[in-house]
């Protein structure tokens, strides 16, 4: 079974790529930040963790994390965010590995791992790291009209993530996104053959 990861900066088409992987080729897709969150919820180990450094007031009223809350109190405080990626990070690499090898048990050909920051988080995990790049202009103008994003709130997130040289020093391929998607296929099914 072969492990592929994927990386892109927010807009780059990952969620296309990945469910074309999925229909084509049979891949079965992780994506590492929904894994997270399950990972998070109430009654599991992480969640205890969570609440043990953080208290009370990441709970919501429902009696499950309050992201929202959360994520203020980590992205404005590099300590806060060190000491959750603490937390979670190791739990999601462990259920990663040991659903790749119930994967690899069950015959399966193609794990695909999907994570923005798999080249900081997991790309150990992969036999290969495909950086999904897309050209800024075209991310912008998807996040625009996929998520209704205004400029600020994108300018605001690409400046948050990796820059474009990080992600392709750390992958061993590249896939541009940028133009049509059939030319898209055509590099995946070229990278599948290699």
């Amino acid at each position: 079974m072969k492990v592929l990861g994927i990386t892109g900066g927010v807009g780059s088409g990952k969620s296309e790529v990945l469910r074309y992987l999925e229909e084509e080729y049979g891949a079965y897709v992780c994506q590492m930040d929904e894994t997270a969150k399950e990972l998070q919820k109430s009654g599991t180990d992480c969640f205890r963790k969570i609440i043990g450094h953080f208290g009370d007031r990441v709970l919501g009223p429902d009696g499950e994390l309050d992201r929202a809350e959360l994520g203020r109190i980590v992205f404005t405080d590099g300590e806060e965010l060190s000491a959750l990626n603490d937390i979670v990070h190791p739990a999601v690499l462990r259920w990663v590995r040991e659903d790749i090898e119930q994967k690899r048990a069950e015959g399966r050909r193609l794990y695909v791992v999907e994570a923005a920051l798999l080249t900081e988080t997991g790309g150990e995990l992969c036999d290969s790291l495909w950086y999904i790049y897309t050209e800024e202009h075209v991310r912008r103008e998807r996040l625009k009209a996929s998520r209704g994003y205004t400029d600020e709130k994108i300018t605001q997130m690409i400046a948050s993530q990796p820059a474009e040289e990080r992600f392709r020093a750390a992958c061993t391929a590249v896939i541009d996104n940028s133009g049509d998607f059939e030319d898209t296929k055509r590099q995946i099914g070229e990278r599948l053959k290699q």
